[in-house]
């Protein structure tokens, strides 16, 4: 598909009232998936939650729309319903909620034993469906927990922050699968309903999913948009400063 499934447009963010993003322009086409870059303290995280509709992160000017929708003033829970999904640098512990329950709320249905196990398996998780909610997970474990969670939510646009962070070199292939599941890496572009936006610090995650698009994200502007693999080689190279050179 060719259409825009997310529109960013002008978008000022504050946080506690200091503007944290300064106008940013962004599209994201159904099928896509967009790497973002930046340094730590650039304003990603930011935007992630911006997106997701997270009440600390207020919209000063710009907007906002998903499948065609301006989604501004829409709430967390209203963009979820929409198809909105993310998964968190550093997931919460949810202590007194198993693991089996959160994958059953995401789903919004009901389902089998073994269609919940089948999901749990796929992810290495079948022996944690009866454990707290990321509780004494490590950080491989974390993130599998989180991609869990949202293959079970099956939104239309995934958000993820950081998904490589505090990950072994084990973790991060069966990540990438889940990732590619949830993007639907397995068939043509065109025929996919699902994009995404991944930010990634080290870049170590595009070795395993394939992104379309890159941007570096610099103080809170958008800097720099290209191959995502060129702009990693300039970064690994040079460091984000060449990409304050250049032009959009």
């Amino acid at each position: 598909m060719d259409e825009v499934m997310l529109s960013v447009r002008d978008l000022h963010v504050e946080v506690g009232g200091v503007e944290i993003l300064h106008g940013i322009d962004l599209d994201i086409r159904y099928g896509e998936t967009t790497a973002l870059f930046g340094p730590n303290g650039s304003g990603k995280s930011t935007l992630l939650m911006t997106l997701m509709g997270f009440p600390k992160y207020v919209v000063t000017r710009g907007s906002i729309e998903f499948k065609g929708q301006d989604v501004t003033g829409l709430s967390v829970d209203e963009r979820a319903r929409m198809g909105m999904g993310m998964s968190f640098q550093r997931p919460p512990v949810v202590r007194g909620v198993k693991t089996r329950d959160m994958v059953l709320a995401c789903l919004r249905r009901d389902a089998s034993e073994e269609e919940i196990r089948d999901m749990a398996g796929a992810a290495g998780l079948v022996d944690f469906l009866d454990r707290d909610v990321n509780y004494g997970f490590s950080g491989g474990e974390l993130k599998r927990s989180e991609l869990l969670q949202l293959i079970a939510q099956n939104p239309d646009f995934v958000l993820l922050d950081e998904p490589e962070s505090g990950v072994d070199l084990v973790n991060i292939a069966v990540i990438g699968e889940l990732i590619n599941k949830l993007l639907q890496k397995d068939v043509r572009i065109r025929e996919r309903s699902h994009a995404g936006l991944i930010i990634t610090h080290t870049g170590h995650v595009l070795d395993y999913v394939s992104a379309r698009t890159g941007y570096v994200l610099i103080d809170g502007r958008i800097t720099c948009a290209g191959d995502p693999h060129e702009i990693l080689t300039t970064i690994k190279q040079n460091g984000y400063e060449e990409c304050c050179r250049c032009v959009m």
